[in-house]
């Protein structure tokens, strides 16, 4: 089967989440210097770094505040003990954030500690005891790290590179000598134009046999997007030749002039494709999101929206890709009739106190138990891959990703096979005791 997204791991939702704590560390405020910030990078020796945080109690304790010595030394003692737990550094490095915050009221202190390894490599080595916490080296985590491709071809050679994140590899050069134009007349003319087509022809076919060669791996594109460059008309002719892979087609994400070939032209060719570099999420979301709504106008009955109707395929199992917004205002409860013993999922988008009619049995006057409050995004973050599915976040900042958030609720996927979602609302209605149409308020 086709697949739906060209994303080969889940490190977009590593960054989602990231982002979500760069924005909930970035609203900590302490009472005074307690918030410690520690960066371990990878193979440096963790015993090095609890040496380190020993100097640093012993240090404290100088501290004239008694209030301010005492939350310093509880978040380095925590941060220390956290250490322990950890024989030697991860593979990625270490991240901890621990330290006393104020809450919402002011007054009351609370501590937090967070310690994880990074999704890819911090090579950074940090500590910081201060009045709020130190993500910036988070953002490192937030660089778009993608490989893109980029042949830069032009009537003197051609040249095969990628480039990812920073780092650029040249995978090939290649030099010709094509013959000019003839510029005489004569019965000989018409041979050497021939000749001259004949020999074009031939570099255009190896130009696109070695694009298939470095940017086709396991019959996929191993590259994100491709940029083709150059100062005349090959680059131009290749795109549109039947010579070039139809699979390396749909992720041209750009076409350039640069006055020089080789590493030259492939400097300024990176400079003029970096606006369309960064536009490729956009393009993949409007893409995928196009086909969702083709599928819509088709009544194909392979997608599913609103968060009702795709939880519930997700739960059975039969949701290849869910799509949903970064942000939802959306909670997923689950709620206990502590004298029956029935349970239910909930979803509120609601910023209001909760409904009685849907957290009280009236007729008893019974509070119901909520057993879990959890905001959509993130439950769905930590359990999409227990029912195998795929998941892709969605911005509003496309005309498509727009539309989908204002009139789909955010929330829709793909479906393996069609289903009947009405029937399966009345299975649920028979075994446990609830209205289908309430689990949405």
């Amino acid at each position: 089967m086709e697949s739906l997204t060209g994303r080969s791991d889940n490190r977009h939702v590593e960054i989602w989440k990231i982002k979500k704590l760069i924005n909930k560390l970035d609203n900590c405020k302490g009472n005074g210097t307690s918030m410690v910030t520690l960066v371990v990078p990878p193979k440096e020796d963790i015993n090095m770094v609890s040496k380190k945080l020993t100097q640093e109690l012993s240090s404290a304790q100088s501290i004239k505040s008694k209030t301010t010595r005492s939350s310093v030394l509880s978040a380095i003692t925590s941060t220390k003990e956290k250490i322990k737990l950890y024989r030697f550094t991860p593979t990625n490095g270490l991240v901890i954030f621990c330290g006393i915050i104020l809450m919402d009221d002011g007054k009351t202190e609370k501590k937090v500690i967070y310690d994880f390894e990074p999704f890819k490599p911090i090579n950074q080595s940090l500590y910081f005891c201060d009045n709020s916490f130190h993500t910036d080296p988070l953002s490192v985590l937030l660089e778009d790290d993608e490989k893109f491709g980029f042949v830069v071809v032009d009537g003197s050679g051609c040249l095969f590179a990628t480039l990812q994140g920073n780092t650029r590899d040249i995978l090939q050069k290649i030099t010709v000598q094509l013959p000019k134009k003839h510029g005489r007349g004569g019965q000989s003319s018409v041979r050497f134009a021939r000749l001259r087509e004949e020999k074009r022809h031939n570099y255009l076919r190896k130009v696109a046999e070695l694009c298939t060669f470095h940017f086709i791996s396991n019959d996929q594109p191993n590259v994100k997007g491709l940029v083709l460059a150059g100062s005349a008309q090959f680059k131009t002719d290749l795109n549109g030749s039947d010579l070039f892979d139809k699979r390396l087609q749909p992720i041209v994400c750009s076409i350039v002039d640069v006055p020089y070939g080789g590493e030259n032209g492939l400097n300024q060719a990176i400079t003029l494709a970096s606006d369309a570099l960064a536009n490729v999420k956009f393009v993949e979301e409007k893409r995928l999101i196009s086909r969702f709504f083709e599928n819509i106008a088709q009544d194909t009955g392979m997608v599913v929206f609103g968060v009702q109707d795709t939880m519930k395929a997700l739960e059975m199992g039969a949701l290849e890709l869910l799509m949903l917004f970064e942000d939802p205002d959306i909670t997923r409860y689950v709620i206990k009739h502590p004298v029956k013993g029935e349970s239910k999922t909930l979803y509120s988008n609601h910023t209001q106190e909760k409904d009685d009619r849907y957290f009280k049995d009236r007729d008893a006057n019974i509070d119901l138990e909520v057993i879990s409050a959890d905001p959509l995004a993130e439950w769905v973050c930590n359990n999409y891959q227990n029912y195998g599915a795929n998941l892709e976040f969605i911005t509003d900042k496309s005309q498509e990703g727009f539309q989908f958030v204002k009139g789909f609720g955010g929330i829709g996927g793909f479906l393996r096979y069609k289903i009947d979602v009405e029937n399966n609302y009345e299975v649920a209605e028979e075994q446990d005791g609830f209205n289908a149409e309430e689990d949405f308020i």
